[in-house]
């Protein structure tokens, strides 16, 4: 079976997890703090954060932002859920804008601005499959409605321009991502003041944590504001820290795969889309393709499973879940609907080849023009 997915683990994590296991402190500690200084280096940004999920990190962004009960963020519904739970856990409102198109399931400017009222306080752009907005039409955007811009970067790791946006970016390492610590993520963010304010919440919002105690022979600490329990290990930075060191090959790899795709589709299965077919800065982090109208998805699915390639769908649209449409029921997004429909994500990681690029569109043009 190709998978959609794989994570690129060896002998080398394998060594730094024993390592740190050999030390004796497996809670956070130095590893984080190296961890958090090299994706920061990666990024070329001044310092990272480093938490337990991407979720986290975005939950803890709208918390050090203050957004709250009355605020509304404008928010993609084509993305995974935790992009618009977060706004909820702050008590603040989602509010879904629609797509460009299916050749770029971005959030629309255009829609995004009739979406805006007095209430909104914040836009989460999400870079969805790894692929970059336009950033300076997103900033002339906000600047002119005093929105803070927050990313949504779980997709686009190893992408300098990644967090520099507006505020805040939150990244994910899950296992399906391009670099991987099983669970965790990071925060990067130009506001002054913020990355404190997250890094002290991400654990209970003591102003000092077990290693500092530790090394400092300190013996209390105090609370001084409302925190949570998103800590990350040093098991994760430490397998972290050996994933960064490979990265951007590795996104180079996809680079080279996805532009593999495109050529062989386009000879193959002319009538698929392939989005983004204008360049763009992007990490390559999915392969999602848009099947043409009136094709039995499910039947392309189970055909290509039956063929030893894995799919899936990048994403069921947020507002179409049950949760959501019981709390927003009159939501409508076209654009996102259609895509939603149609998409299907093919496998993409370093560890394919060439030969397996070829097996799986042959598959795909033969399942369709049966």
């Amino acid at each position: 079976m190709l998978n959609v997915a794989e994570p690129c683990l060896g002998p080398d994590e394998k060594a730094a997890v024993l390592d740190v296991i050999d030390s004796g402190w497996i809670t956070m500690g130095e590893k984080v703090r190296q961890f958090e200084q090299a994706f920061a280096r990666l990024h070329d940004a001044e310092d990272a954060v480093a938490v337990s999920s991407c979720t986290a990190g975005l939950h803890l962004i709208m918390h050090g932002l203050g957004l709250g009960p009355g605020d509304e963020v404008l928010v993609p519904a084509m993305t995974f859920v935790a992009t618009s739970n977060c706004v909820l856990y702050v008590g603040a409102t989602p509010v879904f804008v629609d797509i460009e198109s299916n050749d770029v399931p971005l959030m629309s400017l255009e829609d995004a601005a009739v979406k805006c009222t007095d209430r909104t306080k914040a836009v989460i752009l999400m870079h969805y499959g790894g692929y970059l907005p336009d950033r300076a039409e997103w900033r002339a955007f906000a600047a002119e409605r005093g929105l803070m811009v927050v990313e949504d970067a779980a997709h686009a790791s190893g992408l300098v321009d990644a967090g520099t946006f507006g505020v805040a970016a939150a990244f994910s390492f899950y296992g399906n991502k391009n670099m991987t610590t099983a669970e965790g993520g990071a925060v990067i963010t130009t506001l002054p003041g913020l990355g404190e304010r997250i890094r002290q919440a991400r654990s209970h919002g003591l102003t000092s944590g077990t290693f500092e105690r530790h090394a400092k022979s300190a013996q209390g600490y105090d609370v001084t504001m409302l925190g949570y329990n998103y800590r990350i290990d040093e098991l994760r930075a430490a397998l972290g820290l050996v994933q960064l060191q490979n990265l951007m090959a590795w996104n180079k790899k996809r680079k080279a795969l996805t532009e593999l795709y495109r050529a062989m589709l386009s000879q193959r299965a002319p009538a698929v889309i392939v989005p983004f077919s204008h360049s763009r800065a992007s990490a390559h982090h999915i392969m999602p393709v848009v099947l043409p109208e009136a094709t039995n998805r499910q039947a392309v699915v189970d055909a290509l499973r039956a063929a030893g390639v894995q799919t899936t769908i990048h994403y069921p649209p947020v507002h179409r879940f049950s949760y959501y449409l019981d709390r927003f029921p009159n939501v409508s997004l076209p654009r996102t609907e259609d895509f939603a429909d149609r998409e299907l994500t093919l496998p993409l990681h370093p560890k394919l080849e060439e030969c397996h690029v070829d097996r799986v569109t042959r598959a795909l043009a033969d399942v369709l023009w049966r």
